[in-house]
């Protein structure tokens, strides 16, 4: 019989996995679009190309099945960080108003490649990591995105003023694959028998998925559960430039007690859906986060708050996005059927990347016509109407773990 893992170690492991996912995120998507205005880029140019990048993110669970069927998912994880790294190599060279369409080209296939290994490492957790330490699992794996996304996104811009871009550059692509590395020091379960039955594309069963009440069930809450944060995350800095509150001081504010709280309530949200249970904890951060939004309402609507109400209510908001962000996840691989994890757990995190765009899109066209306040208090509405769904998925997959055991 193979041993598992230790948690400890499994956790390390992820959240190293994570930190060379999340370090290329953050580059992409917050220091790569102010250098490219550096470089000359046109605003316009640099939106759609943003845009076109997160598509593979959210289309990720079409190719999910192929990563199903792999017997070693090691294979899958070192390629797709090899190809992260090459495909940024060429930046260090490339003019990007020069070479635009080839720079955008290698953009797009290093997110590709990022929304590939972000499938395999999932996987891997799902075949590797117990239940009941998924909760805890999923605050690591979050602790490592944050900081990487930190380190080369924020971090990127004040230390490219120091030793510019390329250093930035190598630094990242060195970040991926010793990150990589990690894997070497794993002893990675065989995929379940069921995983490679059938001979097409999809692994025999895969459609079957998506019969099951439990799997719609997932994708609602995912879709709709975030409204609140995800809105408010996207408003907030216009919101507090409105206040007349200065461009430092809210860069120093998202940079640092946000992300140091977000990293806090991951931790703490995962140790507890871990020892109270994942549903439990996950409608305890859906009441927080929608009480602190609710708390930006009343503040904005009050016309006179000081920056220290706004940073205590900012950090407390994502403390509480930390801890729904990790219980959520631990359901959400509660409700994915093992042998199809890929697969299935993409599907969900597709829907939560789709609650993204439709809250942020949406909570834009209400500020114009009715102001922030009324936009939160509807999007903080909308978070706490999904609490049944919670309850629903739980006795979902209660039911379902009682078919699978019978």
């Amino acid at each position: 019989m193979q041993q598992s893992t230790p948690p400890a170690r499994s956790r390390l492991l992820f959240a190293l996995l994570y930190l060379g996912e999340g370090g290329p995120i953050g580059f992409i998507w917050w220091a790569l679009p102010t250098w490219l205005r550096l470089q000359g880029l046109d605003v316009g140019r640099i939106t759609i190309l943003t845009s076109i990048l997160v598509l593979p993110w959210v289309g990720k669970f079409l190719w999910a099945p192929l990563i199903d069927r792999a017997r070693r998912l090691r294979v899958w994880i070192v390629a797709a960080q090899l190809l992260m790294g090459f495909t940024l190599l060429p930046l260090l060279w490339l003019d990007p108003e020069h070479h635009f369409a080839a720079v955008a080209a290698l953009l797009l296939a290093h997110a590709f490649s990022a929304a590939t290994q972000d499938v395999a490492v999932d996987a891997l957790a799902l075949r590797l990591v117990p239940d009941e330490d998924r909760g805890r699992l999923n605050g690591a794996m979050q602790a490592g995105m944050l900081i990487g996304r930190s380190l080369f996104g924020g971090g990127a811009l004040v230390l490219s003023a120091h030793v510019g871009f390329p250093v930035i550059i190598l630094a990242l692509v060195a970040c991926v694959w010793t990150s990589m590395t990690a894997v070497a020091f794993m002893r990675e379960p065989a995929a379940p028998d069921a995983t490679r039955a059938g001979g097409g594309f999809w692994p025999e069963g895969a459609a079957q998925i998506f019969r099951r009440p439990s799997t719609w069930l997932g994708l609602l809450l995912a879709l709709t559960a975030g409204a609140a944060f995800e809105s408010a995350g996207i408003l907030a800095g216009p919101m507090l430039v409105d206040h007349g509150i200065g461009k430092e001081t809210i860069g120093w504010l998202l940079g640092l007690p946000v992300v140091a709280a977000t990293i806090i309530g991951g931790l703490l949200g995962g140790s507890l859906a871990d020892r109270f249970g994942h549903a439990r904890t996950v409608i305890t951060g859906i009441v927080g986060f929608s009480l602190m939004v609710l708390v930006l309402a009343a503040l904005n609507y009050a016309g006179t708050p000081t920056m220290a109400a706004f940073a205590v209510t900012l950090t407390g908001l994502y403390l509480c996005i930390g801890l729904f962000i990790a219980s959520s996840y631990a359901l959400f691989m509660d409700l994915s059927r093992r042998p199809l994890a890929a697969t299935q757990f993409s599907a969900f995190m597709a829907a939560t990347n789709g609650c993204e765009a439709w809250s942020a899109a949406l909570g834009g066209q209400i500020v114009s016509a009715h102001g922030y306040s009324i936009t939160f208090v509807i999007m903080a509405a909308v978070s706490l109407l999904s609490i049944p769904l919670v309850h629903a998925c739980d006795k979902s997959r209660r039911l379902q773990r009682a078919l699978e055991t019978a």
